[in-house]
């Protein structure tokens, strides 16, 4: 959607009775970082860079003071340091490599990029019981080292690297996932693809971002490893390639890659499921002690990412995989079951039509709170919000704070990613008062010398029908909730079409009888049709010539996909195991005849 010219700032909506209350920290586009309490007032800006900020009780900040020049670096963080309340530093990191750019920066850089995690808590929000060590501890840093591996490509790569560093600055442990790519699961289309254009960037004479690994954090104690699941080790490290749709994580220990969902979201029933997630961020598990906990928690934002077949929006097939709008995804590991999502529908946008209302294509994040709540950084719009399990927007804050840029140049108010921490975490600052923002009535409000809402004067005419609540619009909602509780159109005769679940079928199926299966759904006008045509059929020309059985597809929705049910009705014959003919849609009363006695010829 168009964005409007005049909409408020700062905080919109705010109830204190159903927020969990805090501060958020923020980093701003040009502004450095931002700590403010519930109801926007801003209490501390710190003149720094962070890809995040991250806070440590006590008021400390985890941050960096800057990042290499764009001609030489992209998104190179040149250290990682730690600032008290009062903007000291009290620890820094930079010695991982010894750059010498000409013309500009000679030093030594941690290229830190997106994410890092002080020791004492697996995710950098706050979790009770688990505060990251403010004084002393470990951290983990997300970095990049710049390579050529003709393996992957002919081009310069911008790699991936994890290493962690002691309090002193040691560098205790390290991980790059170029050693790790024939693990990633490409097939030869991808890999041919990448070969050529790893997703080429214009810094340092051209360098290919080819992965773009966005976040990074330990699972944490968790229930599954508790279960006996060696995959899920507290100090396992869970991250995500935002450019090649990959999940995954990785076995510190060992240094493999133990568990991965993509980058082939149709590689089995159960992904088909949770659908493509596109150019993620901030994937994580929900740390134990919070409500979901030993969940996978992921912005997916949508947009496009990926490399693969050509199609339309993809004519090389580079960033293949397209999507206008975001989700938010709570699923189990072991299932990849989804338990808890917030797409545009559950905020009230129709999907496809009105579903760029909910929609971050780059950056963004979401953290599980512990009253159950999610604050979420849609990061492109510079918006926060914070839902309820229910999807309730129980507060909003917009950023104020935007690009430097210069007139007729682009501008935006992006975050990279919030977070939300209790008061105590600054002990500096008495609790601020909590105060109840309603929402305004976005239909009567006007500025300053606009018309009121309503009329002068509203004419009936004559004849005029009246209006519908749901209008058809130009283009289909894709919305199968709503498809698999359509009111039923009739009564599938099912002492006739005996209902076959999953788990029969290849046993009914083997049969050296010829075996006729419906596969259709009784809010279907088509198989309504086709029902009583092909019934009558079967009893009077081929009574006792094939066993009959009957699909739901709504209710046997993995039997339908492995069978390649696109739409329906759908009649396939089977026998010994195989399948022998199908017909698709509705039928004459000659035609099924004609098919039914093909069927029985082969």
């Amino acid at each position: 959607m168009g964005q409007p010219k005049v909409f408020p700032h700062g905080t919109t909506v705010y109830n204190p009775e159903k927020c969990w209350n805090g501060y958020t920290i923020v980093p701003t586009i040009n502004d450095g970082v931002l700590l403010f309490d519930m109801n926007g007032n801003e209490i501390r800006r710190w003149k720094m860079h962070a890809m995040p900020p991250k806070l440590l009780p006590g008021g400390y900040v985890l941050g960096q003071s800057g990042f290499r020049h764009p001609d030489y670096g992209m998104q190179d963080g040149v250290n990682v340091i730690q600032i008290d309340y009062d903007g000291n530093i009290v620890w820094e990191f930079d010695h991982y490599e010894e750059i010498n750019d000409p013309g500009r920066d000679h030093r030594w850089m941690a290229r830190s990029h997106h994410d890092y995690q002080r020791e004492g808590n697996p995710v950098g929000y706050y979790v009770p019981g688990m505060d990251p060590k403010p004084l002393e501890g470990n951290t983990l840093i997300l970095a990049h080292r710049t390579i050529h591996n003709p393996k992957i490509s002919d081009k310069r790569l911008l790699d991936d690297v994890m290493y962690e560093v002691d309090w002193e600055g040691n560098i205790l442990w390290h991980w790059s996932i170029s050693d790790h790519f024939d693990e990633l699961g490409f097939d030869e289309v991808a890999k041919t693809l990448l070969f050529r254009d790893p997703n080429m960037r214009s810094s340092d004479g051209g360098v290919g971002d080819y992965l773009h690994v966005n976040c990074m954090s330990y699972l944490g104690p968790n229930k599954w490893y508790d279960q006996g699941d060696e995959r899920f080790k507290p100090e396992n490290i869970i991250f995500d390639c935002r450019e090649a749709n990959i999940l995954a994580i990785l076995d510190k220990e060992t240094g493999k890659i133990v568990w991965q969902i993509g980058p082939d979201f149709n590689a089995s029933p159960a992904l088909k499921k949770l659908g493509w997630i596109i150019g993620q961020h901030h994937f994580h598990m929900i740390p134990k002690g919070l409500p979901g906990e030993g969940n996978l928690m992921v912005f997916d934002n949508g947009g496009w990412g990926g490399y693969g077949a050509p199609n339309p929006g993809s004519k090389l097939g580079a960033k293949n995989a397209l999507r206008d709008y975001t989700r938010i995804l709570e699923f189990d590991p072991i299932t990849l079951e989804i338990i808890w999502q917030v797409t545009p529908k559950e905020l009230g946008h129709a999907i496809p039509t009105d579903a760029s209302k909910f929609y971050s294509p780059y950056v963004s994040a979401a953290q599980r709170l512990p009253n159950g709540n999610t604050l979420i950084t849609e990061g492109s719009d510079g918006r926060l919000i914070e839902v309820t399990p229910d999807h309730e927007i129980v507060w909003e804050w917009i950023s104020p704070y935007y690009t430097h840029s210069k007139p007729g140049e682009p501008t935006n108010n992006m975050i990279y990613r919030a977070y939300r921490y209790p008061y105590d975490y600054v002990p500096q600052e008495p609790t601020p008062e909590e105060v109840a923002i309603e929402p305004i009535d976005n239909i009567t409000y006007r500025v300053p010398n606009a018309g009121a809402f309503g009329a002068k004067k509203v004419i009936e005419v004559e004849g005029s029908l009246p209006y519908y609540a749901e209008v058809a619009l130009c283009v289909a909602t894709d919305d199968e909730d709503d498809v698999v509780t359509r009111e039923k159109v009739f009564d599938v005769d099912k002492e006739f079409f005996v209902p076959m679940a999953a788990s029969d079928f290849e046993v009914v199926t083997r049969s050296d009888i010829p075996v006729l299966v419906l596969f259709g759904a009784e809010r279907c006008q088509h198989c309504k049709a086709l029902h009583p045509v092909l019934e009558e059929a079967l009893k009077e020309e081929f009574d006792g010539k094939f066993t009959l059985r009957y699909v739901d597809v709504d209710a046997e929705k993995d039997l339908a996909e492995s069978q390649r049910i696109a739409g329906i009705p759908v009649v396939v014959i089977y026998k010994d195991g195989k399948e022998m003919q199908r017909f698709n849609g509705e039928r004459d009363y000659d035609d099924i005849c004609d098919f039914l006695e093909d069927a029985l010829k082969g």
